[in-house]
């Protein structure tokens, strides 16, 4: 495939509040077609969804995707389990990774690459409380910085 444009559709913002993303990977996403076009429309929540591995295969769970209007009886369930589609020794290779303590499987962000919808997929590590406090902290601290380089315009 020649230059694809990736134009992004959503981010999973919680996911690097709560997480360490230590690792990224693309997936491709079982979908129907008014789940596409709600898509399109921006109607998509990763806000509360994981990834699960089952039997080879891996789910994103929760991920939110509103009924299309007009869809009607061709609408699906908002937040039914989703198969995300990669080779399957990347599956069993991600899947044992989770399996570690303290690992989940995140989705960061959904975007179409062409015409297909990807999901970025992120093997995290949770963060302690204080670990979010010293984020925030040091969030605050850049904010400040470049908010003088601006006044005194550098």
């Amino acid at each position: 495939m020649a230059n694809l444009v990736k134009k992004p559709i959503t981010t999973n913002r919680k996911a690097f509040h709560e997480y360490f993303v230590e690792d990224r990977f693309e997936a491709g996403i079982s979908l129907a077609g008014t789940e596409v076009k709600s898509i399109r429309q921006g109607g998509v929540n990763l806000k509360d969804s994981f990834c699960t591995v089952k039997d080879g295969e891996i789910f994103v769970r929760g991920m939110h995707i509103s009924p299309y209007e007009k869809g009607n009886i061709y609408n699906k369930d908002p937040v039914r389990p989703r198969r995300l589609l990669m080779h399957k020794r990347e599956i069993l290779r991600l899947g044992a990774k989770a399996a570690q303590d303290g690992y989940a499987l995140v989705p960061l962000s959904l975007y179409f690459l062409g015409p297909r919808v990807k999901l970025e997929l992120g093997l995290c590590k949770g963060k302690k409380l204080h670990d979010k406090r010293d984020a925030d902290a040091e969030k605050s601290a850049k904010r400040e910085i470049d908010r003088a380089m601006k006044e005194r315009n550098y």
